[in-house]
């Protein structure tokens, strides 16, 4: 009992510090389930979606192959059993500072705007994630239009994670 709480207690800080972590770590798979909800977010989850969500995770965590096919599974089923996302932002909320809660609000609009397309399931997604992760109105928008640049200058292909 004592470990558990010692465990919670210094986990928040080696996340920021970028540690790399074993895959399943709670903040990931919220992190995961959240960019999953993105590529689902116009009920149809395509292979270009996908591919960018494994790549941002592999980054983001320092994963390799194998470890990002497990915590998308572990994300796949949290995302399946659970009945909102509030439980996902808070763990993210709780774990991550500003910085990296809007780093994750930018690989969301890659994740939108990897098919090439927004519609409006995605854009009302944001909105609610930007708002979950007490993030503001301009700051989703600043991320937004942060992603369509680099798009832009990438020629309109998959941004970068």
């Amino acid at each position: 009992m004592v470990f558990d709480v010692l465990k919670r207690l210094l986990r928040p800080a080696a996340v920021e510090q970028g540690e790399t972590r074993g895959a399943g770590e709670p903040v990931q798979v919220a992190t995961c389930v959240l960019l999953l909800e993105a590529a689902h977010a116009d009920e149809t989850l395509r292979e270009v979606e996908l591919r960018l969500v494994e790549k941002i995770l592999a980054d983001k965590f320092d994963l390799s192959a194998e470890a990002v096919g497990e915590l998308l599974a572990l994300a796949a089923q949290a995302r399946r059993e659970s009945f909102d996302l509030y439980q996902f932002t808070r763990e993210i909320n709780e774990n991550f500072a500003v910085e990296q809660k809007l780093a994750v609000l930018e690989n969301l609009w890659r994740v939108i705007f990897a098919d090439g397309h927004l519609d409006s399931h995605e854009e009302a997604l944001m909105r609610r994630l930007t708002t979950l992760l007490r993030l503001s109105h301009r700051q989703m928008i600043e991320a937004k239009l942060r992603v369509q640049k680099g798009r832009e200058s990438q020629g309109g292909d998959e941004a970068q994670g």
